[in-house]
């Protein structure tokens, strides 16, 4: 036979639409079309006999070739039913006339030519074509296919049309020279024009390049190795349009039947809008968990500054790239009008910036504003419109910044503009759309919101504190026989954090007859509430006082008065407060601790009464520091129980301090532990008290918390035995002249010459009323100080009332003369009786001395 013509291979031979003459002769690759379809062929002689019988024949037909070979082919293959009809046919083919037909025949069981021993009816179509020998006598060449295998593949191309043609994806049969094969009408429906007019194209005529080359590479790699990508993303153009499109692409190598590899099918579908979906659902996603994180942030403190800064914390970088905060100078400085203009040109402070750039100017979103900086903005910018309008706008990107979209957005609460916040974007990142413009819109908001409660509540803690504070003894205060300094730092001052207001106060009160009551007490809770109820029971502490009453009885009548401040219900909420504190609801229950001390200067003698108060500490000379044992009582508010007083005689120069828990406790430090601290601390009570209470707060400053300290020291200074005069006289009226004549000679004595006429007048006054209308002996005492204090006591019950005499009166002008004379006046009950007293200032003071005759006339 001569030599079969080889046909091109995939690497050297031109492709199928190569024209014919350019074809070369070469070796035929397996895996040919007739492989697939199993073509059998044999020859017959001018005997009618079969002469050649080729070894696919011997598949297809089961017959081999020796046993074919010589024999008639109609008794050879044909169905014996038939073999008349076949001798026919093969007589005229043998005549010299071609003949195509289908003729039965008996096959192997399994339809492959193996040989089972078994055989079956099947269709074979044979083509029989005459030819004559080299002698010239007639013969013929039959060439054999099975029906079965061309049904198959009618049928397989069938389907493979079908799929191919009626995808609902984009499909294409790319070849290993990576040119499209093969287009279906879907994918030329996407790019224009027929299927056919794809033939031939490349990924680069439909993909930007840097696509194209990444897809090239996939598709080399899915041919060689036989590897599948599934949903691979491919973003390009449509022909004609500027439309960013998007697809999902499935690729897997695909075979011959013999299992070569032709090519690559691309399966390709639109996912643009799904990506668009995707996109507004993770944006979505992304505004929700940013809105949240808002919540969680934005607002945790009180300070302005710091919730913009929080604000800026959120946002960068999770929502831009560098952010501003500028708030109007005048809610800063506390103005009550409203903070901005409406032209929008009010000075704003820059008080917050934040970038994620570290290259970025600091002005960032377009102004050219240091943190810090005082400043506004020009009446045409898109700033000052967004403050005028209360609606974002969108800021022009300076030439060579980084920048390049930026929002301007105002802060409103409550319909008042607080600031202007601005978000900016730098390039690179994606520019601000109208679902991120409604976001900054909400989250500046929620900043802003934020802002105006903290300038509320920055509003009413100054408030709180100058209430506060104006309700504290002004200066340094003063007393007879004690030396006095006290402290008093709000919560903000004493851990360097802005906090609510409380309710601690202090007082000294200077009581008849050289006495002086020291107050320290505090009501529990905190804000503006606290320090109100702070002083009104202060006020009522003092009004108490006045009374001189006995410490136990103040505390009785404070404690009325703090039942009396809470909602309705209160006596019963406080009462269940105090038994089942943690059950209770305290907030509408004002309760307070107090501890009340009257020292008499005198003797030198101090009587506590507590309200649920810390214990007084007391430094004696030469001694460690100790808690006095006053029982502490229930505190203000709660009722049913009486207090108890504790008397103690201080010594001279004995230190006594009280004070409140915020010196002594805090969340970190138990009570005890604070306690200790403070008793260690007073190691040197001969200090200066100055001193004294600095080393306190010094020592002690590890230990307090949050709460407010008051601290209140005294140093015990008793009035010397030399400036007491004290005598005791009979119920006699000679005793109204023996009193004048003591108080003479112990007022020369003293000095105290200028005094002697009105203190003569007066003692008369009060002595003559002591025999009239009190029972008992007569004391009578005068006390020098820093004033002239005298006394007369009876064991009268009736206190003196001062009334307006008529002319035609002969008495009853006693009281009044007292009151013209002296600097103050008044009376007290005593456990055994009264005590009438008046004072009269020193010689030489600020006040000046009344003439006693000018007195007597002006009563007549």
């Amino acid at each position: 036979m001569s030599e079969i013509p080889a046909r091109p291979t995939e690497s050297e031979g031109p492709s199928a639409d190569a024209p014919l003459g350019d074809a070369v002769w070469q070796s035929s690759p397996p895996g040919s079309i007739y492989d697939y379809i199993k073509v059998a062929s044999f020859s017959i002689g001018p005997d009618g006999l079969v002469d050649q019988w080729s070894l696919r024949a011997e598949q297809l037909l089961g017959i081999p070739a020796e046993h074919a070979v010589g024999t008639d082919p109609i008794d050879a293959f044909v169905d014996p039913d038939l073999r008349e009809r076949g001798q026919r046919k093969m007589a005229e083919i043998l005549d010299g006339r071609e003949w195509t037909g289908v003729v039965p025949f008996r096959a192997p069981d399994d339809g492959t030519g193996h040989r089972t021993g078994r055989r079956t009816r099947g269709l074979a179509e044979v083509y029989v074509m005459p030819t004559h020998t080299e002698d010239g006598e007639k013969a013929a060449v039959c060439i054999v296919v099975d029906v079965r295998v061309l049904r198959s593949i009618e049928t397989d191309l069938a389907a493979s049309q079908a799929i191919f043609g009626q995808s609902p994806f984009g499909f294409l049969l790319i070849d290993p020279d990576l040119r499209v094969r093969r287009a279906n009408q879907r994918f030329a429906s996407t790019f224009g024009g027929t299927p056919d007019d794809h033939r031939g194209k490349g990924v680069h005529d439909y993909l930007p390049r840097a696509e194209a080359d990444r897809v090239s590479a996939t598709l080399r790699r899915v041919l060689e190795s036989g590897e599948s990508i599934t949903d691979m993303h491919v973003t390009g153009f449509v022909p004609g349009t500027e439309e960013r499109r998007h697809w999902s692409v499935n690729l897997y190598r695909v075979h011959s039947g013999s299992g070569r590899p032709i090519g690559v099918a691309w399966l390709g579908t639109d996912i643009t809008a799904r990506r668009a979906a995707a996109r507004e659902a993770a944006a979505a996603r992304r505004n929700l968990a940013l809105l949240n994180e808002a919540g969680a942030r934005i607002g945790n403190s009180l300070d302005l500054e710091t919730t913009a800064r929080e604000l800026l914390d959120v946002v960068v970088p999770g929502f831009c790239d560098l952010a501003t905060v500028d708030l109007y100078q005048g809610l800063l400085v506390g103005d009550e009008t409203p903070p901005g203009l409406a032209d929008g040109s009010a000075e704003l402070r820059r008080v917050a910036y934040s970038s994620a750039v570290s290259d970025a100017p600091l002005h960032g979103a377009g102004e050219r504003v240091q943190l810090g900086a005082v400043h506004h903005y020009p009446f045409n910018s898109p700033c000052a419109d967004a403050l005028r309008t209360a609606r974002p706008r969108a800021v022009p990107a300076e030439d060579g910044s980084l920048v390049q979209s930026t929002l301007a957005v105002p802060m409103v609460a409550h319909d008042t503009v607080v600031g202007l916040a601005q978000f900016a974007r730098t390039k690179g990142s994606e520019p601000f759309g109208d679902r991120d413009r409604d976001l900054a819109v909400e989250l500046a908001a929620r900043a802003a919101v934020c802002i105006d409660n903290a300038r509320l509540y920055r509003r009413e803690h100054e408030r709180a504190l100058i209430l506060q504070r104006s309700l504290l003894p002004p200066g340094d205060p003063e007393a007879s026989g004690l030396d006095i300094a006290c402290r008093y730092l709000p919560g903000e001052a004493a851990t360097g954090r802005a906090s609510e207001v409380g309710g601690d106060w202090f007082d000294v009160i200077e009581l008849p007859g050289h006495r002086t009551a020291l107050v320290v007490g505090d009501v529990m809770g905190r804000g503006l509430r606290a320090a109100v109820a702070m002083g009104e029971l202060r006020t009522a502490v003092r009004t108490l006082a006045q009374l001189d009453l006995e410490p136990a009885e103040v505390l009785s009548q404070l404690d009325e008065i703090a039942r009396g401040l809470g909602a309705p219900g209160g006596v019963q909420q406080a009462t269940r407060a105090a038994r089942r504190p943690r059950e209770a609801d305290l907030s509408e229950v004002y309760l307070a601790t107090c501890v009340y001390a009257v020292y008499d200067s005198v003797t030198r003698r101090c009587t506590f009464a507590n309200a649920g108060h810390l214990p007084p500490v007391l430094v004696e000379p030469g001694e460690s520091a100790l808690m006095l044992d006053v029982p502490p009582g229930l505190p203000l508010g709660v009722g049913g129980e009486p207090f108890e007083e504790v008397e103690v005689e201080l010594p001279e120069g004995a230190l006594l301090a009280l004070y409140t828990d915020g010196l002594v406790e805090s969340r970190d430090h138990p009570l005890d532990e604070g306690l200790q601290a403070f008793v260690g601390a007073l190691t040197d009570p001969t200090q200066p008290l100055e001193d004294v209470c600095d080393q306190v707060l010094n020592t002690l400053d590890s230990h307090h918390g949050e709460d407010d300290i008051a601290l209140l020291m005294a140093r015990v200074q008793g009035l010397p035995t030399e400036s007491v005069g004290d005598w005791t006289l009979p119920r006699e009226p000679r005793s109204v002249g023996r009193a004048r004549e003591y108080a003479r000679r112990r007022l020369l004595d003293w000095d105290m010459e200028p005094l002697v006429d009105t203190t003569e007048l007066l003692v008369s006054e009060l002595v003559t009323n002591a025999l009239r209308y009190g029972e008992g002996e007569i004391r009578l005492r005068l006390l020098l100080d820093r004033t002239l204090v005298c006394e007369v006591w009876d064991s009268g019950l009736v206190q003196p009332r001062r009334r307006r005499a008529r002319d035609t009166d002969e008495g009853g002008r006693g009281l009044q003369l007292v009151g013209l004379l002296s600097a103050a006046w008044g009376s007290r009950r005593t456990p055994r009786g009264k005590t009438v007293w008046f004072e009269l200032p020193l010689p030489g003071g600020d006040t000046p001395l009344t003439d006693p005759a000018e007195a007597l006339l002006s009563l007549f």
